[in-house]
């Protein structure tokens, strides 16, 4: 992709938006696109954020920088759950962009791909407490 470095500590947001339009131009009846965006600071602390296309439109997240990884696989999928589930629960594209970040940042500071965090966490995560876990 265009504009991003061989290591991945810079993620021109641009680059991912004409992807997505790529996509949306070729499948016309997707409806909804996300996708993360990993800047990688070391292989325990990354920048975590992602953006939405839904229809016509970006969304873009809050960015947790410098998030402290215990684990970082189930990300993504943690995102795509986050998201899917504020898409089905009928909340705004910018809730869906933020659940889906909020969800994929708190997984990836537990062991394991699977999410083990509540509702209550992930809401406190969107409303711009802290992605580490308080347990």
């Amino acid at each position: 992709m265009e504009g991003i470095d061989e290591n991945l500590k810079s993620l021109p947001i641009e680059g991912y938006k004409k992807m997505v339009q790529r996509v949306v131009a070729t499948y016309p009846n997707i409806q909804a696109v996300g996708t993360t965006l990993r800047e990688v600071v070391s292989g325990l602390v990354n920048n975590w954020s992602a953006i939405m296309y839904y229809d016509g439109v970006f969304y873009e997240s809050r960015k947790y920088r410098n998030l402290e990884i215990e684990d970082r696989v189930g990300g993504g999928d943690g995102f795509c759950s986050g998201f899917v589930y504020g898409l089905l629960h009928g909340m705004s594209p910018q809730e869906c962009v933020e659940m889906g970040t909020a969800h994929g940042a708190l997984l990836q500071s537990t062991r394991g791909d699977t999410s083990m965090v509540t509702m209550e966490e992930i809401k406190h995560v969107m409303g711009g407490g802290s992605a580490r876990i308080k347990r």
